[in-house]
Parts: C-alpha cells; sequence; structure tokens
C-alpha cells in the first residue's frame, strides 16, 4: 500500500470519527436524560445486634410535586443550571 493510501485512509476514519465525537459535545436536552430515570431507594435497615450509621449530617431530599414544562422544539438547552435560592428559614417557629 502506499503512502497517500495510507494517510487518505487515516484522514478519512479521523473525519468519520470525529462526526460521532461532535454529537457528544452536543447532547439533546430536549430528549429524556439518564438522570431522569434515577428512582429513590427505601432508607437503609440495620440487622439487629449492629450499630445503626450516623444519620446527623444526612442530606433531606424534599419530594417534588410540580414537574417544569417539558422545552419546546425551539428553546436552548442550558449551558448553566439556574441557581438555586433556598427558602428563607422560618425564625418565628424555632423559637
Amino acid at each position: 500500500m502506499s503512502l497517500e493510501r495510507v494517510l487518505m485512509l487515516m484522514a478519512v476514519c479521523a473525519l468519520m470519527s470525529g462526526c460521532h465525537l461532535l454529537t457528544k459535545l452536543t447532547p439533546d436536552c430536549h430528549k429524556r436524560q439518564d438522570y431522569q430515570n434515577a428512582l429513590s431507594v427505601p432508607p437503609l435497615k440495620v440487622p439487629p445486634g449492629l450499630d445503626s450509621p450516623n444519620t446527623a449530617g444526612a442530606l433531606a431530599i424534599p419530594t417534588v410535586t410540580d414537574a417544569p414544562p417539558p422545552p419546546g422544539p425551539k428553546d436552548t438547552c442550558y449551558d448553566i443550571p439556574p441557581r438555586y435560592k433556598p427558602a428563607p428559614s422560618n425564625k418565628a417557629a424555632s423559637g
């Protein structure tokens, strides 16, 4: 095989694999994402006779009842998720 054919074959292979790589760089946010299929699991059950883990620093994830509207076909995808602003704490109830 001549050197020109080897170089041409390498260039064609690089171009063909490049198209596949570009689709991974720009994912389609309008289709269901992998993280949206995640499920909650029940709390850990410790067998009798064993110490239970310290749950003082456990993160409580609230259940979400309202689903956001699906993005339209012309809507742009978020590059960065919107900033989370926690609700103000109820200081009157703590005293």
